[in-house]
Parts: structure tokens; C-alpha cells; sequence
């Protein structure tokens, strides 16, 4: 059968409030998020592996607050008198003396003036290196909440808005299927439903149990 060409078009996720799924994992963190008059000092870091959700609630808070978002270690002084300030992967300054150094000013601009600091992480700031010890010292002070391992149910919520997200419909009991036999990570759902996506694109034809079984067969993943 002839492989049709796939193009590499962005899949814009969904990362409204509403769309955030809401289990266990998370409800501490999400509840953080919901009280930044809780925070000590006005400052907060959330804390996960990679597709945890961390972005999503950084930007459930960022336009809540309207706040302004920098990558790291892509870091600036805020522009305006902003009182909300994001900065996403703060740990990949670790390292960078230019970054560290712009991270420390960031953060004693944002708190000088009153505002609420977020930050975003895959480790705890003793775990990053950083080398700068006045700005290792700011971090270890900082407030944070975990976003934890998912469990099924979050596992399948994250699934159907990954396919939803690419406009996918798959067979019913699919999902539950994919959850007993697939890595346990949100990254990993979201990297299974892209490569399905591509799979079907490829092959013309819709997703099924057998295409997911195959998929998952080649990564090495047993399935009975």
C-alpha cells in the first residue's frame, strides 16, 4: 500500500483551565496555583518530569494573572511594571553563568516590586548545579508544589485530549487498552498519540488496537 506524505503541520494543544485534567497527581499543585496569596513571598516553583503539566498551569496562571512568560534560559528584565512573571524549565540555567546571574536579578525584580514569581522545574533547585550561590540560596527558599506520577485515570484523561487535541477518533476501549500497556508518564501519552497520529497518516488508515499494538511492539513494549 503506498505511504501517504505526511506533513509536519503543529498540533495545537488545549490548555484552558477547563481542559486540565484534575487527579490526585496534581490537586496539590492546582490548588497552589489557585491561592498565589498562600505563597511565602509571593514566589512559587512547580515541580515534574517532563509532560507532567507543568506548562499547562503555567499558563492557567500566567493569563489569570496576565502575567509575563520567559523560557529559560532565555531570561530578561520584565518589560513594563509586569506583577505576575513566568518563567518555564528554570533548572536549564544550572550551569549557564549568564543565565544564572539574569534568573537571580529576575527574581529579586519581580519580589522588590510586589509580584508573584512562578517557576517551573524537573528537579529541586539543590538537584539543578547552580553555581551562583546567591541565587542557589533564592531557590532553596522557594515555596514549591510536586506534580506526581499519574495514575490510570489521569493517564486516560491525558490520552483523549491528546487525540482530541489532533482531531483523532479512536475505536472505543482503546484508551483503557493503551493505559495497562504503555509507559507510565503524561510525555509518554502525549508521544503515543503524536505517534499514532503520524502511523495513520502514513498508512491512510484509522487507528486501531492492531496499528497501536504494532506501534507498540517496535518500542520494545510487550503486549499479549
Amino acid at each position: 500500500m503506498p505511504r501517504q506524505l505526511i506533513l509536519d503541520l503543529p498540533v495545537r494543544p488545549a490548555l484552558a483551565r477547563s481542559d486540565f485534567m484534575v487527579s490526585p497527581a496534581n490537586a496539590e499543585a492546582l490548588a497552589m496555583i489557585d491561592t498565589p496569596t498562600l505563597w511565602p513571598q509571593g514566589k512559587l516553583l512547580l515541580i515534574g518530569p517532563e509532560g507532567a503539566g507543568k506548562s499547562h498551569l503555567a499558563q492557567v496562571f500566567a493569563r489569570d494573572h496576565d502575567a509575563e512568560m520567559f523560557q529559560s534560559p532565555h531570561l530578561a528584565p520584565p518589560s513594563g511594571e509586569a506583577k505576575a512573571v513566568v518563567v518555564e524549565d528554570a533548572d536549564t540555567v544550572a550551569g549557564d553563568p549568564a543565565a544564572e546571574e539574569a534568573l537571580f536579578h529576575l527574581h529579586n525584580d519581580v519580589l522588590r516590586r510586589g509580584g508573584l514569581f512562578l517557576m517551573t522545574a524537573r528537579m529541586a533547585p539543590g538537584q539543578w548545579g547552580i553555581a551562583l550561590p546567591d541565587l542557589l540560596s533564592r531557590m532553596q527558599a522557594t515555596a514549591s508544589a510536586r506534580l506526581h506520577p499519574p495514575d490510570d485515570a489521569l493517564l486516560a484523561a491525558v490520552l483523549v485530549k491528546h487525540f482530541a487535541d489532533r482531531q483523532l477518533v479512536v475505536p472505543a476501549g482503546l484508551i483503557p487498552w493503551l493505559v495497562s500497556r504503555m509507559e507510565r508518564s503524561l510525555a509518554a501519552a502525549r508521544n503515543l498519540a503524536a505517534a499514532l497520529d503520524a502511523r495513520a497518516l502514513a498508512q491512510a488508515r484509522p487507528i486501531s488496537r492492531g496499528m497501536a499494538a504494532d506501534l507498540l511492539d517496535s518500542r520494545g513494549t510487550d503486549t499479549p
